[in-house]
Parts: C-alpha cells; structure tokens; sequence
C-alpha cells in the first residue's frame, strides 16, 4: 500500500465524526467507535506495512460520560522532546471518563519515530512544526501533518507539548498568541505563572490551529532527551486546569496564580570573535539588569576568557548549557513586559 492510498484509507474511514448536542453517544474517530464513559487506545494508521510505518503514532481517546469540549493535547512533534510525551500519556491515564464533560484526545508520541529513536526531526531531516497544516500528496511530513491536522480541526481547544531544542533548557512557561482573548484565556488558566506572547512560526502546529479558529497554547519546560519529574508534574497539572476551566470536570481545588505575561523576548548570543566554551553563572528564572555578567566563555586555544553580558533587563526563560559554542549562538533567552 503506498502513501497516497494509505491517506485515502483514512479519509474514507472517517476521522471524526460526534454525536449531536441532544444525543450524546459514541465519538467515531479514524474508523473507530469509542464510547461514552470509556476509553480507547490505538494506532493513528492500523495498517503494518512498510509505506505505513511513518504515521504510526499513539492515539488515546477519552469520551465523557456527559456532553461537552473536545480538547486535544498533542506531544512529541519533535521526537527529543520526552518531556511532553509523559506529560500526555499521564494526563491521560489520570483521567477517569465517567467523570468527564466532552472529549480528551491525546495524541502523546505524534513523531512516533523520532520518539523512539531520539530524533527531533523526521526520516526525510524536515522539522514537522513547519509543516502544518500539511498537504496530501506532499513529502513525509506533510502527509503526517495532514492527518493529523484533520483530527485537530475538530478539537474545541489544544495544548501543544514542548521543551527546549538541542543542549537548551526552558523555564515552564506557556507561549501563546495574545492577541486572541481566548488564547490568552487558555495561557493563563493552564496556571503555570508564565505566559510568553508570540503566535509562533508559520507552519507550527500551534499557529496553524489558531488560524483555523482554535484557541492553541504550547507548554515548555526543560531539556530535550530526557524525563524531568518537575517539569512533567506541571504539565499534568496544567492539562487539568486546563480542563476544569473548559468545564470538562469538576475539580474545585484550582488556583491560578497571577501570571507573568511577557510580551516581548530576544536572545543574547555570542558576539563576534568570542567563541569557546560556555560556562554560565546566571540560570533559568534570574531577573537580570543590562550590563550584569551572565557566565563566561573561555578559548581553549589560547586561555582567553570573555564576559557575556547581557544587553536588555528581564527574566531568563530559556538558556544553552554549558557546551562549546561559536560566534552568534544563542545563549539566554531572556523575556521582558514592554511598558508604554
């Protein structure tokens, strides 16, 4: 079966089709049935050829025992990203559907592949948050943004999982387009106390269901290639504020703390002709003023050490690990509030 018919396959089958208002039953999704009041975990593509192998990620599906939003959580679309990943499934393991209003749909491993083998991008070396909403008929990522972006239009709301590329870490923090009173809505109930505006990248999963009319937020916290507890237990935490604030449940013990909106972000990066090895002195969560020392970089090759500096004032939301570094790289991802 080649790629093309595997797509017709599953546009035939149906990807999501719900029960009206006034008869809550059974969610019809990629050609199965899931229940009120249950759960189902499936393959996105049935299908075990080798053609099929590349659209193989995990679907959860929670459909409620009453009617209500649907809300997807999408992870691992950059396949380093573990993080998320756990974030997902345990949202999703922690939820009892008997309980719930509407619809969880969980898609926890959405670059299944890279998942499994460590690689933020796909077989064909493109990154597939600049792919969406995809194309039939496309390359790889295309066609797998393609069908995963027909399950997302349906979905009432999103949460895109997330954490720093390459040898980067992030302070949690929720990045969203607010502009969008919704949006913003969604950022700051999620309940994590840092919002950072931004509609994202063209292409972005994220940006593309938000101009499809869907409130969407990512989440990001900590470092790609690996589990972190903290950072994990957050995002659990947030998807069920998220949920309680869209009514999907009736847990009463949520507290939104005052979120630090930012609207303004820049990295400070290496200057020119100071590369060398990156020793920081500030971290993640630092409040810092323009000409404060941020850490050193040191030339291995001729014992020389530099200062890095930093050039604005705000809060370091994101910063590079201590590593080798060249001119231009970006080495804190520092965020401010732009005042009038």
């Amino acid at each position: 079966m080649d790629r093309k018919t595997i797509m017709l396959s599953i546009l035939l089958a149906g990807f999501v089709s719900d029960g009206s208002a006034d008869d809550w039953g059974a969610l019809e999704l990629l050609g199965r049935a899931v229940e009120p009041s249950t759960k189902a975990r499936f393959p996105f593509v049935p299908d075990r050829s080798f053609g099929a192998s590349y659209l193989n990620t995990p679907v959860f599906v929670a459909r409620g025992a009453k009617s209500g939003p649907t809300l997807c959580i999408t992870a691992g679309v950059h396949g380093d990203e573990l993080n998320g990943v756990e974030v997902a499934r345990r949202a999703f393991s922690r939820l009892d559907p008997a309980t719930l209003r509407g619809t969880l749909i969980a898609l926890p491993a959405v670059n299944a592949e890279g998942v499994r083998t460590g690689n933020r991008y796909l077989s064909d070396r493109r990154d597939l948050n600049r792919a969406f909403p995809g194309r039939e008929g496309g390359s790889v990522a295309s066609l797998i943004a393609y069908a995963v972006f027909r399950v997302v239009e349906h979905c009432d709301a999103l949460v895109d999982l997330h954490t720093a590329s390459n040898n980067r870490a992030n302070l949690p923090q929720i990045r969203a387009d607010l502009s969008d009173p919704d949006i913003r809505e969604l950022a700051v109930h999620f309940g994590l106390g840092i919002v950072v505006a931004g509609q994202g990248p063209d292409g972005s999963l994220r940006r593309e269901a938000a101009r499809s009319g869907i409130p969407a937020i990512i989440y990001e916290a900590g470092e790609p290639h690996r589990f972190q507890e903290d950072e994990v237990n957050r995002g659990v935490e947030g998807v069920e504020n998220v949920m309680a604030y869209l009514e999907m449940t009736d847990r009463q013990d949520v507290e939104i703390p005052d979120a630090r909106v930012y609207e303004r972000t820049r990295w400070i990066r290496v200057p020119v002709n100071q590369s060398g090895f990156f020793f920081p002195s500030a971290g993640l969560g630092d409040v810092i003023e323009t000409g404060q020392s941020l850490g050193q970089i040191v030339d291995p090759f001729t014992d020389t050490s530099f200062d890095v500096v930093s050039t604005i004032p705000g809060e370091i939301i994101g910063i590079a690990l201590p590593q080798p570094v060249l001119s231009g790289y970006a080495l804190f991802h520092v965020a401010w509030q732009e005042h009038d």
